[in-house]
Formats: structure tokens, C-alpha cells, sequence
């Protein structure tokens, strides 16, 4: 007989619980909604996972001055990606095809 009790009251508390924390989950988002913490999660997310390169950085890889003309940065590109493709690493490579990708965005911008 204890023992039969005892289940019901743990079966009834285990939902007491459950149905508490729906509801205090419920409660969460719709407070994030309002204070607009979900969008700025969500775009804290992205930026995190886009992690584009800055100018300084692109050049900084290239290294080429501020001054370059397209044509320099074009050369400095094409002896890095291909030292890189022979005897460099893969992550080296990306990082010279991106810093290029960013200068011409730039640069066609510009122009």
C-alpha cells in the first residue's frame, strides 16, 4: 500500500515538474521575442560563422600595400595559391583565394 502511494506521488510530482518547466520554456522565448535577444542571437551566430577577412587583413596575407594596383595583387596571388597548391597547405591556399575574393570586391567596387 506505501508503495503504490509512493509511485502515484512520484508519477504526479515527475508531472507537476514537466508541465512547470513547459511552461517556464514557453515563457523564455516569448520574453526573447520581446526583448529582441533571438535576433540578435541569430545574428550574433551568423557573423560568428561568416568571419569574413577585413581589408587590412587581405592585404596583410597577400602582402601588398594599400597602394597596390590590381595587377600587383593579382601576381602576389597567383605565386602564393601556387607554392601553396605545390608544397603548402590546404588552409594556406584558402586563405589567399579569400583575401583575393575580398580585394576584388573592392576593387570592382571602385572601379
Amino acid at each position: 500500500m506505501a508503495s503504490r502511494i509512493l509511485a502515484q506521488v512520484l508519477v504526479m510530482g515527475s508531472g507537476v515538474v514537466l508541465r512547470a518547466f513547459a511552461q517556464a520554456y514557453r515563457q523564455a522565448l516569448v520574453n526573447a521575442t520581446k526583448s529582441g535577444a533571438a535576433q540578435e542571437a541569430v545574428g550574433n551566430t551568423v557573423r560568428r560563422a561568416s568571419k569574413a577577412l577585413t581589408e587590412k587583413e587581405a592585404r596583410q596575407i597577400l602582402g601588398v600595400p594599400n597602394t597596390a594596383a590590381w595587377d600587383e595583387i593579382l601576381k602576389k596571388y597567383d605565386v602564393l595559391f601556387e607554392r601553396n597548391a605545390k608544397q603548402g597547405s590546404f588552409y594556406l591556399q584558402s586563405k589567399v583565394h579569400r583575401a583575393k575574393e575580398c580585394l576584388e570586391g573592392l576593387y570592382q567596387t571602385k572601379a
